[in-house]
């Protein structure tokens, strides 16, 4: 509510005049005390009632609800000595706030509307009361609800306008996604220390399975295993690695060749000029190191509670990988752990680009990380009839798409990306090996764990990292495929790719667990570096192990040797599936 334009421009003057001499647009007061206390009315309308009376209709001068006075036209009243504009001064009904509902947020606005010179005053709810809308200190005595009704009740009474807005709804709305990109790869596998490592083994067609020696895998029906051929505590401070599980010690590796790899400072954020709070971790794993809680239940039984170490709990869960290289590189951003079985890795890779988008965090160290290959485990994937036997000395046992394929292997290790928002990398100079573009994910809801054989589930997710990156499927130019030699779960997979991709035939399909095996939470992330790689490269790894393609996969598998990647789209999927029917595809685009 503002004042009359003309209302500021003349001074108030009262003086005394006798009713019969009131005529409309008078400011006027019934009395000296009214006019004192700045109590004036406009007079909208007179009206003879009899020789005797008049009949005056008055409105408060700001604005607000009519009321009539009959007067002897001899009384004495006060007039202001200036007249307003009738028709400029509104006719305001009151607002009843009886059954309104309150919520911290909402305004209040109170004009003594009977005060030509009034300012409106203006009330925010918080934290249950109303406090003035001023600059200066808080209110001592706020009003209370049960107030501002009755200030709203009696406004026609005393001369005010009240009103209440309320704290707008507003719809939820994404905020302008930025794009992410790729500036920084590191892995550690079954082929060895290092990207580089893992990119030259894919090239060459190199496997790293290895028959299990220790004497603790005695007597188990399958001893192969994706195993790394290094020990990675050797290549830590030991003291730092002694605080480790095998996961954290795979992944702290890989985040520093990754980190380094990006362009950033080794000692971590702050020497790399980053502020520690906008950089996050996201790591996938099942168990982490499964390893660490059956050697203190070994060490339990064989010594007495004294001989379990008291690092035995924190190096046992899944998210001490993680926390490890958040302790390594100081990254006080967030570090997520996701754990979604064989799709954690693809996963968390997922959640960092989303994190990134939203402008959660400017950087990420995102992908896998496992160490599973214990006693029991293989003995329990044995039991399944999972695990695929073999000599590795005669080739991969583990056959992705091959009609002789008869499980997975199981394999160790971590992949990690460094993602950052494309400004973010632009600013620093950095080098972009792709754009990490979109990724998606859904669930089979069919069984604990097989795989829905009509692969619908998974062309849901590819679909929708298709559709998150903003392409088409005609963009895709390859898949790394998950294929994990088994034989409905393979089968699953190509349905669904020939579903999506319309046939199949004409996308280059790769799989890599004949090189590595299958490893587990970490799969994603290593398969993630291989694919960004592929992209950079312009190169298709061939599959090892694949000597015959089975009849019911209908695709495209590049065997034997490398094959160029097409030119004629520019995304790169790279699935990851779990037990359970976790499904999750991340979508990678080149960058001209």
């Amino acid at each position: 509510m503002t004042h009359s334009p003309e209302t500021p421009e003349v001074p108030i003057r009262p003086h005394e005049v006798t009713a019969a001499e009131v005529v409309p647009g008078d400011l006027f007061a019934l009395t000296p005390e009214d006019a004192a206390e700045r109590r004036w009315h406009v007079v909208t309308h007179t009206l003879p009632v009899s020789p005797e009376v008049i009949r005056v209709t008055l409105r408060p001068p700001l604005g607000g609800v009519d009321h009539e006075e009959d007067l002897r036209r001899e009384r004495t009243v006060t007039v202001a000595g200036r007249r307003v504009d009738v028709d400029a001064v509104p006719l305001v009904e009151p607002e009843s706030l009886e059954s309104v509902g309150f919520r911290d947020g909402d305004r209040l606005t109170v004009l003594r509307a009977v005060d030509p010179l009034a300012a409106e005053v203006t009330y925010v709810r918080r934290w249950g009361a109303w406090h003035r809308d001023t600059t200066e200190s808080a209110d001592a005595q706020a009003a209370t609800d049960a107030e501002v009704r009755r200030w709203a009740a009696d406004a026609a009474r005393e001369g005010t306008v009240v009103r209440h807005e309320p704290r707008p709804v507003r719809q939820a709305r994404a905020a302008g996604p930025r794009r992410v990109v790729v500036t920084g790869l590191g892995a550690v596998t079954p082929l060895g220390v290092g990207a580089r490592e893992l990119w030259d083994g894919l090239l060459e067609g190199r496997h790293g399975i290895r028959e299990l020696t220790d004497p603790e895998f005695d007597g188990l029906p399958v001893r192969t295993a994706g195993t790394v051929p290094v020990d990675p505590a050797s290549l830590l401070p030991r003291q730092a690695a002694r605080r480790m599980n095998r996961a954290a010690q795979f992944a702290v590796l890989a985040a520093r060749e990754a980190w380094t790899d990006a362009g950033y400072a080794a000692d971590g954020t702050r020497e790399s000029g980053l502020d520690p709070e906008r950089v996050g971790v996201s790591l996938g794993a099942i168990l982490g190191d499964a390893s660490v809680l059956v050697g203190g239940d070994r060490k339990l039984r064989e010594r007495g509670a004294r001989g379990v170490s008291p690092l035995t709990t924190p190096m046992t869960v899944p998210s001490q990988a993680a926390s490890q290289v958040s302790l390594d590189l100081h990254i006080t951003g967030e570090a997520r752990t996701v754990t979604s079985a064989c799709a954690s890795g693809t996963e968390a890779i997922g959640q960092a680009v989303d994190r990134i988008r939203y402008g959660r965090v400017d950087v990420a160290l995102a992908g896998g990380a496992e160490a599973v290959i214990t006693p029991a485990i293989m003995a329990s994937f044995a039991a399944m009839r999972a695990l695929a036997e073999g000599d590795p000395s005669e080739g991969s046992p583990s056959r992705p798409f091959a009609k002789d394929r008869d499980g997975f292997v199981n394999g160790e290790g971590a992949g990690v990306l460094v993602l950052e928002s494309e400004e973010h990398a632009r600013a620093r100079g950095a080098r972009i090996y792709c754009e990490a573009a979109g990724w998606g994910l859904s669930a089979d809801a069919y069984h604990v764990a097989a795989p829905d054989p009509s692969g619908d589930g998974i062309a849901l997710a590819l679909r929708r990292a298709v559709r998150d990156a903003g392409g088409e499927v005609a963009d895709v130019v390859h898949v790394n495929a998950h294929a994990t030699a088994t034989v409905d779960g393979d089968l699953a997979e190509a349905r669904a790719l020939r579903g999506v991709l319309g046939g199949g035939q004409g996308v280059p399909v790769t799989a890599l667990k004949g090189h590595l095996g299958h490893l587990q939470g970490a799969a994603g992330g290593v398969e993630a570096v291989a694919a960004v790689l592929t992209l950079h490269h312009r190169m298709v790894p061939p599959t090892v192990g694949c000597g015959e393609v089975d009849d019911g996969i209908e695709l495209d598998v590049v065997r034997e040797a490398p094959r160029p990647l097409p030119d004629s789209g520019d995304l790169v999927l790279s699935n990851s599936f779990g037990f359970g029917g976790h499904n999750a595809v991340l979508a990678l685009r080149r960058v001209p």
